[in-house]
Order: C-alpha cells, then sequence, then structure tokens
C-alpha cells in the first residue's frame, strides 16, 4: 500500500499519546503520584481519547503531529469504530505493539485489519 512507517515515528506518536493522557490524569487528580489507581487513570484516558480519535478522524494526536494516520489494510479506506477498538485494545496491551511482521505491521494492526501510513 505504501512505504512502512518506522518504528520511531510510530514510537514518538505512541510518547506524544502517552504524555497528553498523563497530563490530563494529572489536571485531574491535581499532581503527580505513582500510584496504581493513577497509572489505570492514565490507562483509560489514554483508551478513550486513542479510540474516540482514531474512531473518528483516523488517527490519534500523536499521530496528527507525526503526519501518520490509520486506514483499512484491504482498501485505504476509514477504519470502523470497530477495527479502532480492536487496534486500541492490542495496542494497550502493548507486546502486541511492538511485535511487527516482515510488512512492518504489528499484531495490533493485523487483527484488526489496519495499517498506519505517512501522510
Amino acid at each position: 500500500m505504501t512505504k512502512t512507517v518506522s518504528i520511531k515515528r510510530r514510537f514518538a506518536a505512541l510518547t506524544l499519546d502517552w504524555g497528553s493522557s498523563y497530563a490530563i490524569a494529572a489536571a485531574i487528580g491535581g499532581g503527580i503520584s505513582q500510584s496504581n489507581s493513577r497509572s489505570l487513570t492514565i490507562l483509560a484516558i489514554f483508551f478513550i481519547q486513542y479510540w474516540i480519535l482514531v474512531s473518528l478522524q483516523g488517527a490519534s494526536m500523536g499521530h496528527r503531529f507525526m503526519r501518520l494516520k490509520v486506514v483499512r489494510f484491504s482498501d485505504g479506506g476509514q477504519v470502523t469504530p470497530l477495527q479502532a477498538l480492536i487496534r486500541t485494545v492490542l495496542v494497550c496491551l502493548v507486546i502486541t505493539a511492538v511485535t511487527f511482521d516482515e510488512n512492518g505491521r504489528g499484531i495490533h494492526e493485523r487483527l484488526s485489519n489496519t495499517v498506519l501510513i505517512r501522510i
């Protein structure tokens, strides 16, 4: 379909998304702590914003900043909310997001029938 997105660009986008989730959690919670409840709050914020933004716009905040977009692998079209949900759940499991095949697609992309492209 297109040139595969480098691991550096993927990591940068993910770091921006986690950073924004962390900042939102800190603003809501009134500071930074290392508690388990804070970690779950950050994960929940990440999950919600990633799923909604990929569902509606095809890109998270980090994706947009890095000029990336999530599309359907089959035809390059807009991902469905279900595809975005599957992808988001698997990204939150982390290990699936760092395991790639020979075409540069992660498990989260193969199971959701999506691909990350440069725009």
